[in-house]
């Protein structure tokens, strides 16, 4: 987890001042840390940004006290997972950390109203669907289960064109990352979970 350390410290210093009244979090990956129209999108309420580059959602529950002390939000928006398919785990070892998140969002924050967006398609890593589509699964199937505050926001579908492949409007060159168009359909996706 040592390579993250850098990125963790800068985001431990950050919002030092607003700890107070974040608003609402979004926590994770650089599919969070790239989000610069995060606020702009939600403009009708407080937003923090805690992504992190590279972030998996293993590296999301290591850092999670160390970066969520002193915050009181109103609600936790969470993307992590896809890099942790990405570097070789496989979906069971990412549902085991989500429950791990489940828990220690608990601790910190009791009944906080969470949100965890679905692992996104994308071109450059359409070889692991089936992994992704099963993690997905894994995670809302959960989530439903234990019908608490807890609740699944499906981008995966939203992400395919007519032939149910990953939409290349929707995403940077580098075919990982969200383009423009990709933050748009996330957002309008958000906001109506979101109310």
């Amino acid at each position: 987890m040592y390579w993250y350390e850098e990125e963790v410290k800068q985001l431990e210093r950050r919002h030092r001042l607003d700890r107070e009244h974040p608003g609402v979090i979004f926590y994770g990956s650089s599919s969070i840390r790239l989000w610069h129209t995060l606020e702009d999108d939600f403009d009708y309420m407080k937003v923090t940004n805690l992504g992190f580059g590279g972030a998996t959602l293993a590296a999301c529950v290591w850092f999670f006290e160390r970066i969520m002390i002193n915050y009181r939000p109103k609600a936790l928006v969470m993307y992590a997972g896809d890099n942790d398919l990405g570097d070789g785990r496989n979906p069971e070892e990412i549902f085991i950390f989500f429950q791990q998140l489940m828990v220690k969002v608990n601790q910190q924050f009791g009944a906080l109203p969470c949100y965890f967006i679905s692992l996104k398609p994308s071109l450059s890593r359409w070889q692991m669907a089936d992994q992704f589509r099963y993690t997905n699964n894994l995670i809302e199937s959960e989530i439903i289960k234990l019908d608490s505050n807890w609740k699944f926001i499906d981008v995966f579908k939203k992400m395919l064109d007519k032939e149910g492949k990953p939409n290349p409007a929707l995403y940077d060159h580098d075919g990982l990352h969200l383009s423009e168009e990709g933050y748009r359909l996330w957002a309008n996706t958000v906001k109506e979970k979101l109310g």
